[in-house]
């Protein structure tokens, strides 16, 4: 064998066990996706919570410092952006809105997940849909890097006063 077929060999060797260790270490065990699927809902929940309780240092306690949030005219790029932008929904007594998930999914290799759900007025009425994306920066330790909100149309505004509002978090 000469060294062109041994470099060649090897580089095949190298490659499947790249490929073999991350299909191995990609997924994450069958009970472990639900319970991580738990934590990113648990999070989401605080992170609403930290609305309706009037508490912005909780808020940003949920904010990656990479956070990216789309507003209504532009992109809070940024923890210190997105905080400024959001500060004034957090005077007052009242919450100018509220939202709670109702899908949450996670990345196999248990790095990244996907929640969504309705945002609500101050009266209950459903007025939109978030889409938030996590990253788990640290075992358990779950934090939004992109957020954004959907406005519903004139349809589904109509379907969800048919549909009577579910608690979705405790």
């Amino acid at each position: 064998m000469n060294r062109s077929d041994q470099y060649i060999g090897l580089c095949r060797l190298l490659m499947l066990a790249l490929l073999g260790g991350s299909a191995m270490a990609g997924e994450v065990p069958a009970g472990g996706a639900a319970d991580l699927r738990a934590q990113v809902w648990a999070a989401e929940c605080a992170f609403a919570r930290s609305m309706a309780e009037r508490d912005l240092p909780a808020f940003e306690r949920h904010l990656s410092e990479q956070a990216l949030f789309f507003g209504s005219s532009q992109v809070h790029r940024g923890k210190p952006a997105v905080l400024a932008a959001w500060k004034g929904f957090y005077e007052g007594a009242q919450a100018p809105f509220s939202w709670a998930p109702d899908s949450v999914e996670v990345l196999g290799d248990g790095t990244l997940a996907h929640s969504t759900g309705p945002v609500r007025n101050p009266q209950g009425e459903l007025v939109s849909r978030f889409a938030s994306v996590w990253r788990q920066e640290a075992p358990g330790q779950w934090r939004i890097v992109l957020d954004k909100g959907v406005p519903l149309t004139a349809a589904e505004r109509e379907r969800a006063k048919e549909a009577p509002a579910k608690p979705l978090c405790p």
